[in-house]
């Protein structure tokens, strides 16, 4: 179904208020992910307020669906939407990777409203999913599993053991995001461990395969809904991205993976995150 442009209006807005969350929170903790939370800013934003049914005030609402960060150090951009949604008051990203604060490094679920599952150890994240969505067959739930990995992430052997299990059990409440910015901590993907045609690897393991840009809100709903339509397989999207998306010094350097602004920069990045959602 194609989303109005109203609609498609309002998200990127979200997606606005998301970016400048991550820079401000990342700059005032003085460590953190920038690169890569900034490039899954427009999934996580279709997600949270427009596709996922979830409910702020009741986060342990039985029939919500279920988000898992595989990629569990691009954590400020779930925080940015879980403040940004309602979840819990925006003030509380001040302290992010702060001593008892409710927001740590990587996802804590005993600590953060709304988070589904602890995770930060690469390659874990899917067969999580995989558990959460094979539960949901059991019981005979509607209720759907987003996943969202990095493609630095499926270079680890246990997302394929996932991969290969959850179309084996054709967990078609499922659908997998690999954010592929082609950049990890230490550079290009494709030299750190060879990974060229991600899509027709996921497909070779049995899984629905879509591609396309990652920053599209209209074309993530649009593949996600095609995604959720499909019946006896799981399904995977691969988003193009562009690492340090929305801020130009960030944008494709490896070198913002995990490295914080400093207090110019921070200014820097919100002088140009307000340049491009007004221009």
């Amino acid at each position: 179904m194609e989303v109005d442009e109203k609609t498609i209006a309002v998200l990127e807005e979200k997606a606005w208020h998301l970016r400048e969350k991550i820079i401000r929170m990342i700059g005032a903790a003085g460590s953190g992910h920038p690169g890569g939370s900034l490039s899954a800013v427009e999934i996580v934003t279709a997600l949270y307020f427009h596709l996922m049914n979830h409910d702020p005030k009741n986060p342990d609402w039985p029939e919500r669906d279920r988000f898992v960060l595989c990629k569990g150090h691009a954590a400020p951009v779930l925080y940015a939407a879980l403040a940004e949604a309602g979840y819990f008051d925006p003030s509380e990203l001040d302290g992010l990777r702060k001593f008892g604060s409710i927001l740590q490094g990587h996802p804590d679920r005993k600590k953060t409203p709304g988070v589904e599952v602890s995770t930060g150890s690469l390659g874990q994240g899917l067969s999580i999913a995989n558990g959460i969505a094979l539960a949901g067959k059991l019981d005979g739930s509607d209720w759907r599993v987003f996943a969202l990995l990095g493609d630095g992430e499926i270079q680890e052997g246990q997302v394929w053991e996932a991969a290969m299990t959850a179309a084996h059990r054709s967990l078609d409440n499922l659908v997998a995001y690999v954010d592929n910015n082609n950049l990890q901590i230490d550079g290009d993907i494709r030299n750190v461990k060879g990974l060229d045609n991600i899509p027709a690897r996921w497909e070779a393991f049995g899984w629905h395969v879509q591609e396309i840009d990652g920053h599209d809100l209209a074309a993530i709903i649009e593949a996600t809904e095609k995604a959720l339509a499909t019946k006896g397989k799981p399904s995977v999207i691969v988003c193009r991205t562009v690492k340090g998306k929305g801020v130009s010094f960030m944008e494709n350097q490896a070198g913002w993976h995990g490295k914080a602004p400093n207090k110019e920069q921070v200014a820097e990045a919100l002088k140009q995150l307000a340049q491009r959602r007004d221009g």
